[in-house]
């Protein structure tokens, strides 16, 4: 989807939906299948398959003590089947345009703007992580616990100290609130039919065909 709009809301509704039920799991990862272009969120979201692996422990170990894990296994990963087809998606600037589209130029360029600086740190972040490990390849060191502890160490350290010059910078320019932005969509056919689609998907979620038909008579 190009439109942040309809990519935002149709996330939100599917991931209630698949949170909802089991039915409602199954439904929202058969549109995932068939709208998000699979093989490429995986291959840019290389992460997807080690978080759901610790989802699949936490369901596990739920399973055992009270039950109900193999459900809460299986919502979870299609939620975050979702989240990765939304960031997959994103482009710079986007959020922006989002949080003042719905809140305006003031509240919402600043949530826009929060939004769109948290995003980056993460890929900053991400980057980082992966220049870190190089490095330790590098030294002969082993992959473990013992090496994460140092790596995010660095980590936090940086994203803190880019938090504060991004705030120096902001402050030096006097940047107080608000913005002057005018956001612009584009709204392809195909989000539309996503979207309908998705929405057409949580409604026979949320309310069974056989019910649908008896409200229709």
């Amino acid at each position: 989807m190009q439109d942040i709009r309809l990519r935002a809301g149709t996330a939100t509704l599917l991931s209630l939906a698949a949170f909802t039920s089991i039915t409602g799991a199954a439904v929202v990862f058969v549109w995932w299948l068939a709208f998000s272009r699979p093989l490429k969120v995986l291959q840019r979201m290389r992460m997807v398959i080690p978080a759901i692996l610790l989802i699949a422990f936490f369901g596990f170990v739920l399973e055992l003590t009270g039950g109900g894990g193999i459900s809460y296994c299986l919502r979870m990963t299609v939620i975050i089947l979702i989240g990765a087809w939304v960031y997959t998606m994103y482009r710079q600037g986007e959020l922006l345009q989002l949080g003042t589209w719905l809140l305006g130029k003031k509240t919402g360029f600043d949530l826009g703007m929060i939004a769109e600086m948290g995003i980056q740190s993460l890929e900053l972040m991400v980057s980082d992580f992966s220049r870190i490990r190089l490095a330790q390849e590098l030294k002969g060191n082993r992959r473990g616990l013992r090496s994460l502890v140092p790596a995010g160490s660095i980590l936090v350290h940086g994203a803190l100290r880019r938090a504060d010059d991004n705030a120096e910078l902001m402050a030096i320019r006097g940047y107080t609130h608000g913005g002057s932005f005018c956001p612009k969509f584009e709204t392809p056919a195909r989000d539309i039919i996503a979207g309908i689609t998705a929405l057409c998907m949580v409604i026979i979620t949320v309310i069974p065909l056989s019910e649908f038909f008896i409200l229709y008579h």
